[in-house]
């Protein structure tokens, strides 16, 4: 018989990304009968009401020190400098707390791999066993190849998002532990569709959106050149609905780093392309939803290939179809819930978005399917049991 369980979640987001989102679904639908948990998050706002609607107590701790592994040496070697001199130094209040209140729990989950060394801090100083998620695909680097061997090493169970974070853990050098689950990330059932945000309610063009922070890997400024095509073939009814940060940075490439060396953001970059008027950008927003139900399809336009982040999931559990790049089709399997294609090409990217804009009965087909596939995989109670027992097996072996 499983005895009571008493968690903490360490979150480095507090839902203003979707690891944090995901968590906080995945505890939203855990049976608390014989579990108690406890929500600690780096950032604060709206966190803390979402938590207190399913009555689990939730901490800021501006200082929990994360660090990840990021595609450029020079980058890596930037941020692990500021995470050793900087962040981690600064962290020494918020860990002594953590150690203080350690003992209170029967087991630490990180939510994030980004809080790596950190559980292998935990681990050397507390007798608690630590388990996280692996969300994301490190670029491989020998920083990622070291991120992963200390996860390996240093942590009691693994939780992978796809079995593509397994597979890519694998090749990286992270090796087995003892307890490893895949658990898809639940999605709620949309029962009510939320009314729209303004400037999307009143837009009655056909709008593709995208819901992520601006990064050169997500690849967001590659929707300029679609937007390019389809105005040379006079498909300006088009909107392109971008949700996140527009942030450039000075080191990206050609225009995009002209453009962020004189101060400006992807808006700007849109503008001085002169396709600006096919561009909405909302920067971040608190509620995606309201976001996907005033849209009419989903694009994921990542340079890395990887068509199951949660925007992806969302979207389709809306009825979206879904425009993503890679090989993997548990999600968005092509011509069935949307348009897989093997890397990101412009040119079948506007296609795609002609042939919904041209075929509702498709589109609606399309997100029909959709619905289905992820109401299916994504089914919260069954999700959360599955974590559930994860959780009970490594603090049952401890």
């Amino acid at each position: 018989m499983n005895r009571n369980l008493k968690v903490l979640c360490l979150d480095i987001e507090g839902l203003h990304g979707g690891s944090s989102r995901s968590l906080f679904n995945s505890l939203k639908n855990i049976c608390r009968e014989n579990i108690s948990i406890e929500v600690w998050c780096k950032r604060g706002g709206i966190v803390q009401s979402f938590y207190d609607e399913i009555d689990i107590t939730v901490k800021v701790v501006p200082d929990m020190p994360k660090v990840s592994s990021l595609p450029k040496i020079s980058r890596n070697l930037f941020v692990l400098a500021l995470f050793y001199f900087r962040d981690w130094p600064n962290s020494k209040l918020f860990r002594n707390k953590l150690l203080v209140e350690a003992n209170r729990f029967d087991l630490i989950h990180c939510n994030h791999e980004g809080l790596y060394w950190l559980a292998r801090w935990i681990n050397k100083h507390s007798d608690v066993p630590v388990t996280m998620h692996i969300r994301t695909r490190p670029w491989p680097t020998i920083f990622a190849s070291f991120q992963m061997k200390i996860i390996s090493r240093y942590v009691s169970g693994l939780v992978f998002i796809t079995e593509n974070e397994r597979e890519n853990f694998i090749k990286l050098g992270g090796k087995d532990v003892t307890y490893f689950e895949i658990i898809y990330n639940i999605v709620p059932e949309v029962k009510k569709m939320p009314l729209p945000i303004e400037g999307i309610l009143n837009n009655n063009s056909f709008k593709v959106c995208t819901l992520a922070n601006y990064s050169y890997l997500r690849g967001i400024d590659q929707l300029i050149d679609v937007a390019l095509i389809l105005k040379r073939l006079d498909y300006k009814e088009v909107t392109f609905v971008v949700a996140g940060d527009l942030f450039l940075s000075k080191s990206l490439p050609g225009k995009l780093g002209d453009v962020a060396k004189n101060g400006g953001n992807l808006e700007d970059y849109a503008d001085e392309m002169g396709i600006g008027e096919m561009f909405l950008f909302l920067g971040h927003v608190a509620e995606p939803e309201r976001v996907l139900s005033g849209c009419h399809a989903l694009i994921r336009p990542s340079r890395e290939c990887d068509p199951w982040g949660r925007d992806v999931l969302e979207a389709l559990s809306f009825g979206l179809p879904v425009i993503a790049t890679g090989e993997y089709d548990r999600f968005v399997e092509d011509g069935v819930t949307g348009f897989l294609l093997e890397e990101f090409d412009s040119k079948q990217v506007a296609k795609s978005i002609i042939e919904l804009l041209k075929n509702k009965k498709l589109s609606k087909r399309m997100g029909e399917q959709a619905k289905k596939r992820v109401k299916k995989i994504c089914h919260g109670p069954d999700r959360a049991q599955e974590l559930l027992d994860f959780w009970q097996n490594v603090a049952n072996s401890s």
